[in-house]
């Protein structure tokens, strides 16, 4: 049977053996939450709620500041401590709704659709919207925009995004596993509001088991079928995605709707489904801990807000000294000094090391080698890029489409001379980013 794939990439060590066997442990709250109102693409969300008021669980406590944006609600009944700046995974200081957590649960009463068949689609999109979902992979668009195309009738594919290919995350493959009904069912209300589309579940083929269970699960749905993919990072980007499954290309210009494509995440879609079918908001999400100096790997349901230091807690901390953390996956996530951060929405994944190789390693001159021009997805020239972006040549690396970078790592990980290409490249997008943005 053929699998499908896209044009570079690369093979690192995947490391999803420490967690991906174990099954997923639900964690209680801590004694105090941090929602930052910015854990989206788009405005702030604004705050609802004031100091001293007293909050349920799964309350909206700020609402979406524009169009581009997404409420934010609590996980947990307690009184709102303070409404203040709060540091987040990039550094930023973020202004955050801090509550102080009661320990009971109490919760609000959900609005729950009699009959989900004969909701409409507005009503479908208003129940994503109030819910505050967004791309729970990483990019945090909120989810009710990507629905709502300028012409949902030319939508051909809905494509749920099942690659995981950053290496050691493994929250997607247990989501799979242990709750592939409610994936299904997610894709299916989403394939209602568009007419003509087709939905595909795409998976690399390193999660044979997910593969054989979802295509059992869709055996008679005529509208989704079941995609393998090859294993290859980036194959879960947006782009290589689209492409791997359907041919179609897109660029820095373009939406995945522009070539008839909308892609969601694992996450996002059984939140879209937990939204519809049960009234509940985003309040939740499952994390990877993982990394060889945690003590205790494995994939953690927590509430959000919660801190990452907890959750190490739960992991039994560290095994060792670690000398790197990372806040997602090692290709595209960050690295941070403290765990004293807050999980918000798009929070995948904490992974601790007790080497820092990227550190060690000595950058040379380039060789001219023509390997990052290889695995490069974006088909751009990443060491020609950097160079330009090294001597701040905007011209230039504009002449020579950096704007096309999709910042995976591809090039830094597989330079000999070990150039940060991928950190210069990105330091020159977002100052070209923030001029058009101006």
């Amino acid at each position: 049977m053929a699998k499908y794939t896209f044009r570079g990439g690369i093979h690192p060590y995947d490391g999803k053996d420490i967690s991906k066997d174990k099954p997923i442990v639900s964690l209680e709250a801590g004694s105090v939450l941090v929602f930052p109102l910015s854990q989206h693409i788009g405005a702030p969300a604004k705050p609802i709620v004031a100091k001293g008021d007293h909050v349920l669980r799964g309350q909206k406590i700020a609402e979406a500041g524009g169009f581009v944006s997404a409420p934010v609600h609590s996980s947990v009944s307690g009184t709102v401590k303070a409404i203040e700046p709060r540091r987040v995974a990039s550094g930023d200081m973020v202004m955050s709704i801090v509550i102080e957590n009661d320990g009971q649960n109490l919760e609000v009463a959900y609005d729950v659709p009699k009959d989900i068949e004969a909701l409409t689609k507005e009503q479908i999109l208003t129940a994503i919207r109030e819910a505050g979902i967004v791309g729970m992979g990483g990019a945090g668009f909120p989810t009710h925009v990507k629905l709502s195309p300028k012409e949902p009738d030319k939508i051909e594919y809905v494509i749920a995004n099942c690659a995981e290919c950053e290496p050691y995350l493994t929250s997607d493959y247990r989501r799979m596993l242990e709750e592939p009904e409610k994936l299904v069912e997610g894709l299916k209300i989403i394939l209602r509001l568009f007419d003509k589309a087709q939905g595909i579940i795409a998976i690399e083929d390193n999660k044979p088991g997910c593969i054989t269970l979802l295509r059992s699960l869709t055996k008679n749905e005529t509208r989704i079928s079941v995609r393998a993919l090859i294993t290859k990072y980036p194959q879960g980007g947006e782009r290589s995605l689209i492409y791997a499954t359907t041919g179609r290309q897109i660029n820095s210009s373009m939406l995945p709707a522009d070539v008839g494509c909308i892609v969601n995440n694992v996450d996002t879609i059984v939140a879209v489904q937990r939204a519809v079918t049960e009234g509940k908001p985003l309040m939740e999400r499952i994390v990877t801990v993982t990394g060889d100096a945690i003590k205790n790997p494995r994939n953690y349901k927590v509430p959000t807000g919660i801190s990452y230091t907890e959750i190490l807690e739960f992991a039994g901390g560290f095994a060792e000294k670690p000398e790197k953390i990372i806040c997602g996956g090692p290709m595209m996530g960050v690295a941070i000094f403290s765990t004293d951060i807050p999980v918000t929405k798009t929070s995948t994944a904490l992974l601790a090391f007790t080497k820092d190789a990227v550190s060690a390693m000595e950058p040379g001159p380039c060789i001219n080698c023509g390997r990052c021009l290889e695995v490069c997805p974006g088909r751009v020239m990443p060491s020609k890029l950097a160079d330009a972006a090294e001597r701040f040549d905007e011209e230039a690396f504009l002449e020579m489409h950096g704007m096309e970078c999709c910042e995976c790592g591809c090039c830094s990980f597989i330079c000999p001379a070990k150039r940060p290409l991928t950190q210069e490249i990105k330091s020159m997008r977002k100052i070209q980013l923030a001029k058009r943005k101006k």
